[in-house]
């Protein structure tokens, strides 16, 4: 897969070793038998020839600095990671409320819980993962689940704070909100504050104030109310759209894929059946960033081979986002509120080429995806202007087309949930990743004594309009 790095052949030595006591024998030698020529002379005059090349064809292994101070080397174990036992209100019990306020028939065990359809369903996934027995996890997870917290490397906090954010239903009439027939509505921000309340109540958060904890926030808004409370946690990000350069980077953080929402491509690679140029579904109106959308509906809405609708979410606009996705050689993915959306995962399981017009987006597993190799990125200058975008697309041959359809062929099983050895166990990759640097801030601050700032966060470069800038 062109976007795993092969590793590097050694580069051979430009200057010879000495020769071995092998060699300098059968050198000595062969210079007395030449005063004697013989049939001894032919024999060890070939001896000395093989000897010779078998040392050069032959270099000899250097020796590893383990080995130099008298260390066996040992390989690198996979880090540890002890899953909090939070009190059920903080997990299934978010699941309980959101189905309760909707009128559903609410579980009595927590085996029988399912959660909700969710683009933010990552904090389902991974709990649900750890929650496992050690011997059913995958074995290939870049994460060792310990029981003994003094062992562990990480504390994860399975706290369903994107599905807390909306368990309140957006419409009047359910049963837990005010004027819905109920008497108290659940509070997402009660909740947020006694999930700190607990967490800073426990002695392993406080040892290192947190930064060893990993933490999901995937919804743009989840823990907005306590998020400079556990910045210094490992936070398992969406994008950075609602988050300050002091809250969350690149450095400290991981960047979660949404859940796709629509059926996966089954068919093999190929233009025949893919009868639409460009096709996109979505909310026409958004803010910030996403205002970008309504002008590219009135921009492509009249184009030949071009469908643009709007929708929402709801089971009939799912059906209908499958048929045009999986019938489309292209899909646009605008940015909504925030940079990023699950409409590009949807494209992706779909084969469809995504087309990115997404200045800040960030994207998942960059550092063994390639996206230039599945997408085509247009700046949003330049996607406004009249004509440029489909002329751009219409310019890509079908030979092309293909090439990109096989590159989002051997990447999609990263943005599969459901995959043993997908999207989780990309996830805990990046988390364990972090590891180095949890440890390197954890023994600075045991060494500082006073310092002018908290350096909670740390920092990454960013080029902005050609010029480099430190987020900090």
């Amino acid at each position: 897969m062109s976007d795993r790095t092969k590793p590097r052949k050694p580069k051979p030595s430009s200057s010879s070793p000495p020769p071995s006591p092998t060699i300098a024998l059968t050198l000595k030698m062969a210079r007395r038998s030449l005063l004697k020529p013989t049939l001894a002379t032919a024999f060890l005059s070939l001896l000395f020839l093989y000897a010779l090349f078998h040392t050069l064809l032959t270099p000899s292994p250097s020796p590893s600095p383990s080995a130099a101070i008298g260390l066996s080397p040992s390989p690198p174990s996979a880090p540890k990671i002890y899953l909090y036992d939070l009190p059920s209100k903080f997990t299934y019990g978010v699941v309980r409320s959101y189905l309760r306020a909707r009128g559903s028939p609410v579980p009595a065990n927590d085996a029988d819980i399912r959660y909700p359809g969710h683009q933010h369903s990552a904090e389902w996934w991974l709990l649900s993962d750890l929650a496992r027995s050690p011997t059913a996890r995958s074995p290939n997870s870049p994460l060792r689940l310990t029981l003994d917290p003094d062992e562990a490397d990480l504390f994860y906090v399975p706290f369903f704070s994107s599905l807390s954010l909306v368990v309140n239903p957006i419409r009047p009439g359910g049963s837990d909100i005010p004027g819905g027939g109920g008497s108290t509505a659940y509070s997402d921000e009660g909740t947020q504050e006694e999930l700190v309340e607990w967490l800073e109540g426990q002695e392993y958060w406080r040892r290192n104030r947190g930064r060893d904890h990993v933490i999901v926030c995937q919804d743009p808004n989840a823990l907005y109310r306590v998020i400079d409370r556990v910045r210094n946690a490992v936070l398992l990000v969406s994008d950075f759209g609602r988050l300050r350069a002091d809250q969350a980077s690149l450095i400290k953080d991981v960047i979660l894929p949404y859940s796709h929402r629509i059926n996966s491509y089954k068919r093999d690679v190929g233009v025949e059946g893919r009868h639409s140029l460009l096709f996109f579904m979505g909310n026409r109106y958004r803010k910030e960033g996403g205002k970008v959308r309504d002008t590219l509906f009135q921009i492509l809405e009249d184009e030949k081979d071009v469908v643009i609708k709007h929708g929402t979410q709801s089971r009939e606009s799912r059906r209908m986002a499958t048929q045009g996705m999986h019938s489309s050689k292209f899909c646009l993915h605008p940015a909504g509120d925030t940079p990023s959306a699950c409409r590009l995962f949807d494209a992706i399981v779909s084969l469809c080429i995504p087309v990115i017009v997404s200045d800040y987006i960030e994207l998942p597993f960059e550092d063994v995806i390639n996206y230039k190799k599945i997408a085509i990125f247009v700046d949003t200058i330049s996607a406004v202007k009249p004509g440029y975008l489909v002329s751009k697309i219409r310019k890509v041959s079908n030979e092309r087309i293909l090439q990109y359809q096989q590159e989002l062929k051997m990447v999609k099983w990263y943005f599969e949930y459901e995959d043993p050895n997908g999207t989780v166990n990309e996830i805990w990759r990046q988390v364990s990743s972090k590891v180095p640097l949890i440890k390197l801030m954890i023994n600075r601050d045991k060494r500082l004594v006073q310092r002018g700032h908290d350096p909670d966060c740390s920092c990454i470069c960013s080029k902005q309009n050609g010029t480099i800038s430190i987020r900090k």
